[in-house]
């Protein structure tokens, strides 16, 4: 599982080397891919809204 993460947490940085990239690619699946994708997404978006949220509070808001 820790695989998946690190291919989605690179692949959102944009940064990844090529050899590791074709490694990647033979050794993980589409489906996990795309739904740790979707689950890195979500909690970058809910990430970002709660730390809206907090700084809004803290500035009186």
């Amino acid at each position: 599982m820790l695989k998946y993460i690190k291919a989605v947490a690179w692949s959102f940085i944009g940064i990844r080397n090529s050899r590791e990239y074709e490694k990647d690619i033979q050794s993980l699946k589409p489906i996990h891919v795309i739904i740790a994708g979707i689950i890195g997404c979500i909690s970058f978006v809910v990430f970002l809204l709660l730390m809206v949220k907090v700084l809004i509070a803290l500035n009186g808001g």
